[in-house]
């Protein structure tokens, strides 16, 4: 359940900041398959993909983290 809140609000900020699933990987480093895992909940992110992913995304991992 939480890799899949991971996922959702990862997905969210990445089409707010305009990137598709092709661009965005490509910037942080992974294949557009990893991407989709993490997207769908499939896989959870470690934390040197949260690192990258907030980095990229101009925002804090705090912003990135599953609302209770």
């Amino acid at each position: 359940m939480e890799a899949e809140k991971w996922g959702r609000r990862i997905r969210a900020f990445r089409k707010l900041k305009g990137f598709t699933q092709e661009s965005f990987a490509k910037n942080i480093g992974i294949s557009v398959s990893i991407l989709g895992e993490v997207e769908r909940g499939n896989r959870t992110p470690s934390e040197e993909l949260l690192n990258e992913v907030a980095k990229v995304l101009n925002v804090t991992v705090d912003d990135l983290a599953p609302k209770e």
